[in-house]
């Protein structure tokens, strides 16, 4: 694997990817690694990577444009054999990108050295190798005898973990430079008590006219047996939440329900989700009034258009003939209601999917409005580093397209230490506004966290 922070200019490695059909659709999770998977799924499409050939870093306020500068390179440099001609066939690298500029966390492309990929009744693999590398899929092979050897997952051999508040606050590291702290550092109190304490300071500065709008989210965590076969959380993620993107890309493992934005073809597509309500899916008739609610509320109305505007704001240089959702509608998924909006564009210039993920991050969907007002208020009431959480995650291809959604439902998994386990972290937020209450808030945290706690427990 070739490990490469950032590409200088002209130094792009050379890359060959060749894309064949597959004769039968695989079942995907079954080929990828237990432990650390690389996955991208949502209902009847989605593919599994194996192995890395790639591994490009950034870090800093310039990540994506630099994401896109290195892969434009390397994309031109690449000789691609793809007769398959789909969204996701051919060269395409998977990405997960941090959502502060000054975080701590990589933001990284990783393009896999096999792609299994499956798109309702179609399959192909794709093979990428370095120049110089012998290649297994070439003319007269059998397609399917490059796949590695299937491992079934095997449900009833995983334990779960209960993910949980922890019992003080990961404090801020002090020194410029000094790394972020690990989960657990302490100076006291309880998360809950600082999340409550956050919204209350949070909603006396909107209300102050500080700002519009601001996200707070808060954490909670856990920690993996050795060995534990991550696959599963995935499996349930993915047959629980169809309308999502289930993914998993170094170590992040989620069911994001917001398409950040999608740019294939020369069309662009978003969902903007804003405003929420809990569930009471055992109760109809109260299931249908917590949507209700949720329709006619005026402060998650008004939260909403925040989170819309942004996005049209953002994509409007980059688009022509931009359309929205007449009026937001509500997107029913297993565990609350949102608000949501979908947007379509045609692309206006020859932005790459990452340039555009560039001008829309961060919507005031995960930030806040004005967007440098709210980043400035999380970084200083939010007692942790957020990571790739509400960042972006997705993939983009040899020609610039690609699919990316908001990093939301999901946690992060750490490196294995020294006894063979690993610590999980999910964060969960939602918008803070004039009106807000914080146990609404708290609630509607408690929702969110939901697919995570759920698809990891025993």
């Amino acid at each position: 694997m070739t490990d490469v922070t950032v590409s200088p200019a002209g130094d792009a490695p050379t890359l060959s990817a060749v894309t064949k059909p597959l004769g039968e659709l695989p079942n995907l999770l079954t080929f990828a690694d237990p432990t650390a998977p690389l996955f991208w799924n949502r209902g009847d499409r989605g593919c599994v990577g194996v192995g890395e050939v790639l591994r490009l870093v950034f870090t800093g306020p310039d990540r994506f444009v630099e994401a896109s500068r290195v892969w434009r390179e390397i994309a031109a440099a690449a000789v691609v054999d793809d007769p398959v001609g789909m969204p996701g066939s051919g060269l395409v690298a998977f990405g997960t990108f941090a959502f502060a500029d000054e975080s701590a966390s990589e933001s990284v492309l990783i393009v896999p050295r096999l792609l299994i990929h499956r798109h309702r009744n179609m399959a192909w693999v794709t093979e990428v190798t370095l120049r110089g590398e012998a290649a297994a899929l070439v003319d007269g092979v059998d397609p399917a005898s490059v796949l590695p050897a299937a491992r079934p997952l095997d449900a009833a051999a995983w334990s779960g973990v209960e993910l949980r508040e922890p019992e003080v606050v990961a404090y801020r590291s002090p020194a410029p430079g000094a790394g972020q702290p690990k989960w657990g550092a302490s100076i006291g109190g309880s998360d809950v008590d600082a999340y409550l304490a956050g919204v209350r300071n949070a909603t006396a500065r909107v209300v102050a006219g500080d700002l519009e709008k601001v996200v707070l989210s808060r954490q909670i965590g856990g920690q993996l047996e050795p060995g534990a076969d991550v696959r599963i959380p995935l499996e349930r993620l993915s047959d629980r939440y169809l309308d999502c993107w289930t993914f998993a890309v170094d170590g992040l493992i989620g069911a994001s329900p917001e398409t950040l934005v999608r740019s294939t073809s020369g069309a662009v597509s978003a969902r903007v989700l804003a405003g929420t309500r809990g569930r009471r899916a055992e109760d109809a008739a109260r299931d249908r009034a917590a949507r209700d609610e949720l329709l006619r509320s005026a402060k998650e109305q008004h939260e909403h258009d925040f989170a819309v505007q942004s996005v049209v704001t953002a994509l409007a240089p980059h688009v022509t003939e931009l359309r929205t959702s007449d009026a937001p509608f509500a997107l029913q998924l297993p565990n609350v209601w949102h608000l949501a909006t979908d947007l379509g564009a045609a692309l206006g210039a020859e932005s790459t999917a990452l340039e555009l993920v560039d001008a829309l991050h961060p919507t005031a969907a995960v930030a806040g409005t004005p967007t440098a007002d709210a980043v400035a208020l999380i970084a200083e009431l939010e007692p942790f580093d957020r990571g790739r959480y509400s960042g972006a995650v997705g993939w983009i291809d040899a020609a610039g397209d690609g699919e990316w959604v908001i990093a939301l439902r999901c946690a992060q998994i750490g490196e294995v230490d020294a006894d063979g386990a690993r610590a999980i972290v999910a964060t969960a937020g939602g918008g803070i506004v004039e009106g807000s209450n914080p146990q609404h808030e708290l609630g509607e945290t408690v929702s969110k966290f939901r697919p995570i706690t759920e698809a990891f427990a025993s």
